[in-house]
């Protein structure tokens, strides 16, 4: 004799009685095939309990009205704490949900054909909801990223840091180690960030990137190669420069100048790079073919002349004292060679000696500060450095007086 089919009534108070069993089985499931469930502390296993439970839950609410689906997400995952969206992937999820149904399914198989139906319309809006719940955890964490990353930016483009500032790099996921360089150019009309990233990560370095009205900043970090062994017996290939770094994201920026601050040691020493790429950048048009990208230190004297005195600091110290300080003779050299226009025999006439011997001094000058004075460029910089350095010298002379 045929069993009688239950009505709907009958179906939702026998599911009603049956629940705390079906929670019971799910979560002994979870903990027989899924790894990671039995790796979880405690409180978060408790915690992925409630969501099963919850579903289960409301999957018998849903039975008794179909019309209840929009609050499903707000039902089953509001039962549980906000942070397991960030311990349990989408992926843990849906494992979730498949086993939880697993359970259902197998123990109220004899419940009729709609029951199953219903299952399996309900399992699909479960997991529907699920993708739509972790797509907006990731939009909104997406927004506070890019605000977090913008604070970042701003506090080292401004150089004011505070004790803050190694945590909110964290938060930012931030691979880089040792040494960085700011570069800044212009943003273009449709800026994707996300290929800025790619591309960065395709030559072992990562960024940050802040956006300044028309203005686009990078700050560009060296980064451990991803996957690699340190003991490889196939050789990886050497780092590149921030230069070529800063030439090979050169088409992400808006037409314009890019300029490339100095290397400094740490991201916490960033905002001298950046006072430098900025300073760079605000006077790049005064030198008609500069390069794309430039080095903010091949701008020196237009950053000297229009005030920098980063800029001013930089030749002293770099250039003048150094000379100073290793032979008068190669100063005087230098300075007699850029004031006759860069001629060999008229620097010889007048310092009474052999024209090879004011190229190898030039030679030596080079050897002592890096900088070739027969080259046109690089013999601007070395004359602004040795009138700023002649300055400074002159300055310095009442202070010491005053102080006998």
């Amino acid at each position: 004799m045929a069993t009688k089919p239950r009505t709907k009534a009958e179906t939702l108070a026998w599911l009603r009685t049956i629940a705390g069993e079906l929670s019971t089985q799910t979560l002994k499931r979870l903990e027989d095939t899924l790894p990671w469930y039995g790796d979880m502390p405690p409180s978060r296993r408790s915690a992925v309990g409630l969501v099963a439970q919850a579903g289960i839950s409301s999957f018998i609410a849903w039975f008794d009205d179909p019309k209840s689906t929009p609050w499903i997400a707000a039902d089953v995952f509001g039962a549980a704490p906000r942070e397991l969206l960030r311990s349990v992937s989408l992926q843990q999820t849906l494992q979730l949900i498949r086993v939880t149904v697993e359970v259902v399914e197998e123990r109220v198989k004899d419940g009729g054909e709609p029951l199953r139906e219903a299952i399996l319309l309900y399992s699909r809006e479960i997991a529907f909801a699920a993708a739509d719940v972790y797509a907006r955890a990731a939009e909104a964490r997406g927004l506070w990223d890019a605000r977090l990353e913008a604070l970042v930016v701003d506090s080292i483009l401004s150089g004011e840091y505070d004790d803050e500032l190694p945590s909110r790099i964290a938060a930012l996921g931030w691979h880089g180690h040792g040494e960085v360089a700011v570069l800044v150019g212009t943003a273009p009309k449709l800026f994707d960030v996300d290929q800025v990233r790619r591309a960065a990560r395709h030559m072992q370095a990562d960024v940050l990137v802040g956006v300044q009205g028309n203005r686009l900043v990078v700050v560009i970090g060296r980064a451990e190669p991803r996957g690699s062994e340190p003991d490889d017996a196939v050789g990886t290939a050497p780092a590149l420069t921030f230069l070529e770094i800063a030439t090979q994201l050169e088409p992400h920026f808006g037409a314009g100048h890019l300029v490339l601050g100095h290397e400094v040691p740490n991201l916490v020493d960033a905002g001298k790079s950046a006072k430098a790429a900025l300073a760079g950048f605000a006077v790049a048009r005064s030198w008609r073919h500069a390069p794309r990208p430039v080095h903010a230190d091949d701008l020196l004297p237009e950053r000297a002349l229009a005030g920098d005195p980063l800029a001013r600091a930089t030749l002293v110290h770099r250039i003048y004292r150094p000379l100073q300080a290793h032979s008068t003779e190669l100063l005087t050299t230098l300075w007699s060679y850029l004031d006759n226009g860069r001629s060999l025999e008229a620097t010889a006439r007048e310092l009474f000696v052999h024209p090879n011997t004011v190229r190898y001094r030039l030679k030596r000058v080079s050897d002592v500060i890096g900088w070739d004075a027969t080259g046109a460029r690089e013999a601007l910089i070395l004359q602004s450095a040795l009138i700023i350095g002649s300055m400074s010298d002159h300055e310095a002379v009442p202070r010491r007086r005053s102080a006998s």
